[in-house]
């Protein structure tokens, strides 16, 4: 989950009956329908994939479990299971044909995280009450809890539950809390510490507001939809459906949120020491990596290395399926070279955000090497292939014919989260973008006469579909889904093809390695069959919004112009004072365009809208509206108020729940009710 999805209602902000950005999550929930899903069962030739990739498996190397069970100091209570073992007990010790046996590995292993464990003396870990764990490393005066969860309920209670029952300290205070970088299965349990603790200090990697705040902004809406497809929200916990969430079983239930750091560091340079409560921690920057902002730190006392996300069980995203900025691979893997140059002559543990920890100088040493070289193959071969002709169509299937037998048979650099196809994939839009430069591939048509005149050139839907039938009866479902998108997209009526491409999608899922290959295949078939489904991603915190500046709020705003209704005004211009801050932002909206600009003093303006960013924050928040506030005189709008219409009226509702697949229009129908 990698990311907090800021996809929120902002509309309201500027909206005179503005209206509770919950209350609209709550509304859209119940545009949908809701069916019981089940799925179709693997067919032969999955089930004969699957057994051939077992084949290739080293199953005798069971050194993760056992680092996964260490040390076990008290398992869950049923209180305290934010993510209940019993929805994946389906999970035995035979992969079902319907699972991919390197994918079924990793659910097990991530299965086996259920309690209070002891890193190393002053060091302990709350694993299996989300996504990502809870560490407690113990300072003078208390505790210095890093990373918190995903959210407020999780943190809360798994720190409950580790101060029951650790063998030392469980009477002493949390007296810090660190986020070690900028997603929000790191950050968003914080209220849920500081409620215990409301002393607590904080202290978050270099810039991490901005990023947390910034990263899903500008395209949260598509981010939100797409990420119901990453991570399977409308799927069921079954042999056909969700089986794991890569880093982890799953994500908490209950509220995102964040407190701002009091401190942050690495804002003067790479490296960092700070003492900690009379701890003596040394902090690397690694912002640029797994996320935006991010460091590790490593702890000279304890001889332990924190990794924070640059490490864990097995190969990250790259790219994020759910869409977001290219990350660095080079840089990533020579992060981790800078971790084993700083540390590895002396590191004796290795401890991190997510999966159990490592032991032993040569045992880390080895980790680390290998999952440097994993992030830096993928860099390296990538460019060379590229430079070689290969195009980006075709570099997924070309990179995985050039990893090495070595970095192949370690399970921690297997595809479960990110994979080597659509990591290959990143690298190359990075450096060369999306064209590979064939003339074909410069201007083709939309997708949907595209796919017309191309079900037209092939003789048409019907003999499509029984070319496809065939195909999918000798199991070659890669292309059979290529040819069937084409049928459907150009009639989503046609419900065989349809029925097809579903169940293609279907055993495509099935064969997949990667979670979120499996969980998009999944759900595509999924919506193909029966509609959009409740349970997508809706909102982002309060406490998230609320550290929204005025600048990133109009740049989102500026997203949301309709640039042909926004022409009719002609130029508009406004200025927004916030009194509580000090700050002028100069609004204006001409040529179809909303931009905005920080001024030091007001400029000749058609209005001027007065509002403290507290009272902003409120409205986000939908605790009161504009209208009300300029009622009791909380706010003020003086000059040409229809300014301010022209620029409300010109601006989009986004509508969460768009078509991914085609829907039919029965589907539709039903949709809209």
């Amino acid at each position: 989950m990698k990311n907090s999805l800021l996809a929120v209602s902002i509309i309201s902000a500027l909206s005179l009956n503005a209206v509770s950005v919950n209350a609209f999550a709550a509304q859209h929930e119940h545009d949908h329908i809701s069916v019981s899903y089940a799925g179709k069962d693997a067919t032969q030739h999955t089930a004969s994939a699957n057994k051939e990739i077992a084949k290739t498996l080293n199953f005798a190397d069971k050194a993760a479990f056992e680092q996964s069970s260490k040390n076990l100091i008290a398992e869950l209570d049923e209180k305290t299971a934010a993510i209940m073992r019993s929805e994946f007990e389906f999970l035995n010790d035979k992969a079902p044909d319907s699972i991919n046996p390197s994918l079924h590995r990793q659910a097990q292993l991530n299965m086996v995280a259920n309690g209070l464990y002891k890193v190393r003396d002053g060091i302990y870990q709350v694993r299996g009450t989300d996504l990502s764990n809870l560490t407690l490393i113990r300072s003078d005066n208390g505790w210095i809890a890093y990373d918190v969860l995903l959210t407020k309920e999780a943190a809360k209670l798994s720190l409950e539950f580790a101060m029951k029952n650790l063998p030392e300290g469980g009477d002493l205070p949390v007296v810090a809390m660190i986020y070690s970088h900028s997603h929000a299965d790191h950050f968003g349990g914080a209220r849920g510490v500081q409620e215990l603790y409301p002393n607590v200090e904080v202290y978050g990697s270099d810039n991490i507001t901005k990023e947390i705040v910034d990263e899903n902004v500008l395209a949260g809406n598509a981010m939100s939809r797409r990420a119901a497809y990453q991570y399977g929200a409308t799927l069921g916990k079954h042999d056909h459906g969700i089986v794991d969430a890569a880093l982890g079983k799953g994500i908490s239930k209950g509220e995102i949120t964040y407190v701002k750091p009091d401190h942050t560091l690495n804002g003067q340079g790479k490296w960092e020491t700070l003492t900690i409560d009379g701890l003596e921690m040394v902090f690397m920057d690694a912002s640029g990596t797994e996320a935006a902002s991010e460091m590790i730190t490593y702890i000279p006392s304890m001889k332990a290395l924190w990794t924070a996300e640059l490490t864990y069980q097995g190969m990250h995203n790259v790219y994020t399926l759910r869409g977001a900025k290219v990350r660095d691979s080079q840089k990533w893997s020579k992060d981790i070279n800078e971790m084993i140059n700083a540390f590895g002559s002396d590191v004796e543990t290795l401890f991190a955000a997510h999966s159990a920890p490592i032991w032993g100088n040569e045992a880390i040493n080895d980790f680390l090497k290998l999952q440097r070289d994993n992030y830096g193959l993928v860099h390296n071969q990538t460019l060379r292939l590229a430079n070689q002709g290969v195009t980006i169509q075709d570099i997924g299937d070309a990179v995985q014919d050039v990893i090495p037998e070595s970095i192949y048979k370690a399970w921690h650099t297997n595809g479960y989260h990110g994979t080597y196809s659509h990591n290959a994939k990143a690298v190359y839009n990075m450096y060369l973008g999306y064209f590979d430069m064939n003339p074909a591939n410069l201007n083709p048509l939309p997708t949907h006469p595209e796919a017309v005149k191309f079900v037209e050139y092939m003789g048409g839907a019907n003999t499509v579909i029984a070319k496809a039938q065939a195909d999918f009866a000798q199991g070659d479902y890669r292309f059979v889904a290529t040819a069937l998108n084409k049928v459907v997209m150009a009639d989503p009526s046609n419900d065989k093809a349809r029925d097809l491409l579903a169940d293609t999608y279907e055993q495509l899922g099935y064969q997949s390695e990667g979670a979120g290959w499996r969980n998009i295949y999944l759900t595509g078939a999924q919506e193909l069959r029966v509609g959009i489904q409740a349970g997508t991603p809706k909102t982002a915190s309060a406490d998230v919004i609320s550290e929204m500046d005025m600048p990133t709020l109009f740049d989102f705003l500026a997203v949301k112009v309709d640039s042909l209704q926004a022409a009719k005004h002609g130029e508009v211009t406004m200025n927004v004072i916030t009194p509580d801050d000090g700050r002028i932002l100069y609004v204006e909206m001409s040529n179809g365009n909303l931009n905005n600009i920080e001024v030091s003093k007001l400029k000749v303006a058609d209005a001027d809208l007065t509002i403290n960013k507290a009272d902003v924050n409120r409205i986000l928040m939908g605790e009161v509206t504009l209208k009300a506030l300029l009622a009791n005189g909380s706010a003020e709008l003086t000059g040409d108020k229809s300014a301010f219409e022209k620029i409300a009226s010109s601006l989009v509702e986004f509508k969460a729940d768009f078509e991914i697949v085609p829907l039919n229009p029965n589907q539709k129908d039903a949709h809209k009710h």
